[in-house]
This record gives structure tokens, sequence and C-alpha cells, in this order.
């Protein structure tokens, strides 16, 4: 299985008189993975059932919201910490800053070592491929959906 990829022109924002730099954009391909598709695979590889294991990870996003909005982080060891940031406009005094500044509520996730991406990966199951999507369509290479 190899990562999707496509080659995109792009200006710099911050300098409009610099020449456009071309940059590799990852592209997400086919359908995205369900809840149904991941516990499926999960069912694979334990003694769950796949009634369990949705029931599960259902109750998870619940009792997670759950704490992230009561103002705790959630850390599964792992995997990564959840937690929430808030965009909002800035006041010129201390007294004018409310909660009204807030225009949106973000949830934030920052990958554990154990699942963040590493091009250096020497393990076979964490090694990534990349593959040119438009050289791929040109050649018509299975696995890449013609449109």
């Amino acid at each position: 299985m190899a990562i999707p990829y496509k080659k995109v022109q792009r200006s710099n924002p911050f300098d409009l008189k610099a020449a456009p730099k071309f940059y590799v954009q990852l592209v997400t391909l086919g359908q995205t993975a369900t809840l149904e598709s991941i516990a499926y695979e999960m069912k694979e590889t334990s003694s769950l059932s796949l009634g369990d294991i949705k029931s599960v990870l259902t109750n998870f996003v619940t009792a997670m919201r759950r704490a992230l909005y009561n103002g705790h982080s959630v850390n599964i060891p792992g995997f990564g910490v959840f937690s929430l940031s808030a965009r909002c406009d800035g006041a010129e005094t201390i007294e004018l800053c409310s909660v009204k500044k807030i225009r949106k509520v973000k949830i934030n996730f920052r990958a554990s070592s154990d699942v963040k991406p590493s091009l250096a990966s020497k393990n076979a199951g964490d090694v990534m491929e990349f593959v040119d999507v438009e050289k791929a369509l040109d050649r018509g290479e299975e696995g890449v959906p013609q449109e």
C-alpha cells in the first residue's frame, strides 16, 4: 500500500512577489475509514465481537467529549492527547476579554511517538511508500481510482 500524493503550485502568502513553488500534497483516495471498517479490522485481531468493539468505540467518543467539555485533556497512552483550544478576537483590556470573544473551539490532537509517521522507520509495517497519483493514473495502475 502506498500513500498517494500530487504536486501543487503555491504562492508564498508572506511574499507575494516571490515566484510560486511546487509542493507535495498528500491525497486521500477512496472511501473514508468508518467505525464499521475500523471495528471489523480490530475484530480480526482480537477475541471481541464486532458489536463489542463498535460499542466501546462509540462509548469512547461520548466519554471523551464529556471529559473535554469538563476542561480535561484526554491522554490515550501509545496513541496521543486530545485537548480543546479556542480561536478568539483579542481585547484591548482584561475587562473586555470574555467568552463572547470566542469565534471557534477546536479539538487538537497531539500524536504519541508510537503513531507519529517517521520517514526513517526501518520497521516493515511502518515504512511509508509514496505514489504520484498523476503518474499512476497515466499508467492505469490498480488501486488508484479512475475518475
